[in-house]
């Protein structure tokens, strides 16, 4: 079946010329003017990708992404008007897996579309069972536990947590975590590693602000310890 692209833009020319570029490429494209619209397409009928316009008319981009993250890990894809951290940090924390500045060109938005798709499909880390103090995981099942309990995470929360549990007491970059994560070539900004990082914090950490687990390096990256 195609892979079903949910756009989520009040503008009708800009979601015109989204869906044509979309169709171009072989996906079957959704549409919905208003953030509500949007909640009940994707409530009959689930997408495979969702790319949500931060201003609407009625709900904000930012509140539909919550309530899809609620239901769905689904690949989520936030666009703001304007380059700004606020816009940006606030659609990565609703839970989002990447964003857009427009104007955008469609060859980039395809891009970023098939980057986030191959992550889903090639999603089995497979390999044994990794334990750091209280916290387990198992990436054979896509288990995250901790002190015994299981602990929900997004697709992309899940990545950033096994690439860093692969390679314990390593290191790893920003520039690495975003080639590993979010895909091969891919020309990312070091705010979607960092935001990542903080939601899986607030997750796997019995004190996000002292971290235990995942730990930062300062002026290198992150890695992993007991």
């Amino acid at each position: 079946m195609a892979t079903r692209i949910l756009t989520v833009e009040d503008d009708e020319r800009i979601r015109t010329a989204v869906k044509l570029a979309l169709e171009d490429e072989g996906w079957k494209v959704e549409e919905a003017a208003t953030g509500d619209d949007a909640l009940d397409r994707f409530n009959h009928q689930p997408a495979d990708v969702v790319l949500i316009d931060i201003m609407l008319p009625d709900l904000d981009g930012f509140e539909v992404c919550r309530r899809i993250r609620k239901v769905s890990d689904v690949p989520i894809i936030m666009v703001t008007a304007r380059d700004d951290t606020h816009d940006v940090v606030a659609g990565l924390e609703a839970g989002a897996d990447d964003y857009l500045t427009k104007p955008f060109a469609p060859k980039e938005l395809s891009a970023r579309i098939r980057a986030l798709l191959r992550r889903v499909r090639t999603m089995d880390p497979g390999g044994s069972n990794l334990r750091f103090g209280d916290l387990e995981i198992i990436p054979e099942e896509g288990v995250v536990r901790r002190s015994g309990r299981e602990v929900h995470l997004t697709k992309t929360e899940f990545r950033v947590l096994v690439e860093l549990a692969s390679s314990p007491g390593r290191v790893l970059s920003r520039e690495v975590l975003l080639e590993r994560v979010w895909g091969y070539g891919y020309f990312g900004d070091g705010r979607l590693v960092d935001v990542h990082i903080r939601r899986l914090r607030t997750k796997v950490e019995a004190d996000p602000a002292n971290p235990r687990h995942v730990v930062t390096v300062r002026g290198l990256g992150y890695k992993i310890q007991t």
